[in-house]
């Protein structure tokens, strides 16, 4: 999900955080793709019956065509398995570079910066949303069907696109394992549990297939873009010590941004996600949803960070990559031991020049949300140093 290069807009959104009515998405058409219309027909049965049927009258419609899109996704998994099963079988994942932080930290920001090194490949939409067809139509929906996706995504002014770097959670999810992204689906039953933010609560044989869905997914990127992978998901920053242990010569980006924005943008994103992807209008304000999720996710982050080598690992800030994005590129590609920067700068500086009139959202926030802010995530604070208010 999102973010990118320059610093506030006047002119941009202004979205409340506390009190006052629900942030609205930008417009995301019906006919547009949402994330259960890349699962197949079990995984998409098994959302819907185990959540009771509890879909509201009027979301029947995308009900219906997540249901026939699922039928056709099983039959296309089948026939790329029969084409493409060897090949993913016998692809080599090599020194693939993580990056995480929290929701609305800039992750999406430094994914597509990075993407300016072709000599990698960034798991892109339609890779991470079609997981099961992506290998034999993929080409062919990025070439004729580009007019179902909207100009921008729903929580911001980010374009969007089939080629898009994108997150490689969507695609674990639709290949039928368990998500955090699931409760959007059904938010307000029962959220699930575990729901795979920290993989030290999950069992074993759980944590292990769950992995190995990650690596399947991977393989298959592999076939098609034949590099190594730049991937991001949120989701895996509380992963960081599995991923490590998997993928011995993994490199990881840790991107941290002012909490005070953290907070105000992750609830508008879960409120304009829900909006566009659930099949109930949600009831949730997802003020405590957004501190429970990031205290369970550093708490994990912390004590996985704690296993992995430092020179496997880069910290950066958003505020510094805003404002000097090459400066930053450069300290990663230094930190992490990689070559070839000079080839990746007319990349990175060309990205910062389209989009340096983007226009970011802003967000109002009372006091007693920033004391809160304050006293439930100090550490994130301190160890990214981000200055505390004085009491």
């Amino acid at each position: 999900m999102n973010a990118t290069s320059s610093a506030a807009d006047s002119k941009g959104r202004s979205d409340a955080t506390a009190g006052g009515k629900k942030p609205k998405a930008n417009s995301y058409p019906w006919y547009s793709p949402r994330v259960w219309h890349g699962m197949r027909f079990g995984t998409w049965s098994k959302l819907v019956l185990q959540n009771q049927c509890k879909i509201h009258p009027f979301k029947l419609g995308l009900a219906a065509t997540a249901t026939l899109f699922s039928i056709n996704n099983s039959l296309s998994y089948q026939l790329q398995n029969l084409i493409f099963g060897k090949k993913i079988r016998e692809a080599k994942i090599e020194a693939p570079i993580f990056i995480l932080g929290h929701w609305r930290s800039g992750t999406t920001l430094l994914h597509e910066l990075m993407s300016s090194d072709d000599r990698y490949a960034t798991p892109s939409t339609i890779q991470c949303f079609a997981p099961c067809l992506f290998l034999n139509y993929g080409p062919i929906i990025q070439k004729y069907f580009s007019f179902f996706m909207p100009r921008n995504r729903p929580m911001d002014n980010m374009t969007m696109g089939w080629d898009k770097p994108q997150e490689d959670e969507f695609a674990v999810l639709n290949l039928g394992k368990m998500s955090p992204y699931i409760r959007m689906a059904f938010p307000n039953n029962a959220k699930p549990d575990p729901d795979f933010l920290d993989l030290a609560a999950v069992p074993e044989k759980d944590r292990e297939e769950w992995l190995d869905t990650l690596d399947l997914f991977m393989r298959m990127v592999i076939v098609q873009e034949k590099k190594p992978l730049i991937l991001k998901s949120p989701t895996h920053t509380g992963r960081i010590g599995e991923l490590a242990q998997r993928y011995p010569d993994a490199k990881f980006i840790h991107i941290a941004r002012d909490p005070y924005d953290v907070f105000a943008s992750t609830v508008r994103l879960w409120n304009t996600m829900d909006e566009v992807q659930s099949f109930q209008f949600s009831k949730d304000d997802y003020r405590e949803y957004v501190f429970d999720c990031f205290e369970r996710m550093y708490a994990a982050y912390d004590r996985g960070l704690a296993t992995v080598p430092q020179d496997r690992v880069c910290q950066i800030r958003y505020e510094d990559l805003v404002a000097d994005p090459m400066a930053v590129i450069g300290k990663i590609y230094g930190e992490l031991g990689l070559d070839g920067l000079d080839k990746v700068e007319p990349g990175v500086r060309a990205y910062a020049e389209r989009t340096k009139d983007f226009r970011r959202n802003r967000h109002t926030m009372d006091d007693a949300t920033r004391q809160e802010i304050q006293r439930r995530w100090r550490g994130y604070f301190e160890a990214n140093g981000y200055p505390l208010d004085e009491v």
